[in-house]
């Protein structure tokens, strides 16, 4: 049996879980998030818990059983806390900042880059070169997130570009002069 998939998820208080007709819905103090459930997977709420149950033990269904443990507790934790990745932006004159629904980015391209922040997600810059995007939803967070990163990745030579808060960048050599005699 998997070991995530037949851990219960707690439902903690001032959080409302509802099953039907293959979906769930989760309801808590900073949203409401929902999603479809697969066919081969089951949910059952007992005693304040989520038990995340599977039909057969095909290997489908072992590791559907699982990620849909993994995805609720991520439901869950995104409405009672939230989520949040923090970005970096490194090189002489890059910056950005929030005007209205869209985060403008100063990269040293001939014009600036005007990223459209969707619904759900909230992006602040505390400083010039730094992007904090948070959210209820853990996928959603992350995937704005590495959309602003893909808009200038790191470059391995100087390290300039747009960065994860930790991430290591490991720099390369450049091209050195050869010496004549």
């Amino acid at each position: 049996m998997s070991r995530i998939g037949k851990k219960p998820v707690a439902i903690p208080g001032g959080v409302k879980v509802e099953v039907k007709d293959n979906s769930i819905t989760v309801e808590g103090p900073k949203g409401r998030l929902s999603r479809f459930l697969h066919q081969r997977i089951n949910l059952e709420i007992k005693d304040n818990q989520v038990l995340v149950k599977r039909i057969t033990d095909l290997k489908l269904d072992k590791s559907l059983h699982g990620l849909y443990r993994a995805l609720i507790a991520n439901m869950i934790k995104g409405v009672t806390e939230g989520y949040q990745k923090e970005l970096e932006i490194i090189g002489v004159g890059f910056k950005a900042a929030v005007q209205g629904n869209i985060l403008n980015i100063l990269l040293g391209f001939s014009h600036p880059v005007n990223f459209t922040i969707p619904e759900g997600i909230k992006i602040e810059t505390p400083k010039p070169t730094q992007i904090v995007v948070s959210g209820i939803d853990k996928e959603k967070v992350g995937e704005v997130s590495t959309e602003i990163r893909a808009i200038f990745p790191p470059e391995p030579y100087k390290g300039k570009g747009i960065r994860f808060v930790g991430e290591y960048v490991k720099k390369k050599v450049g091209k050195s002069q050869a010496t004549t005699k």
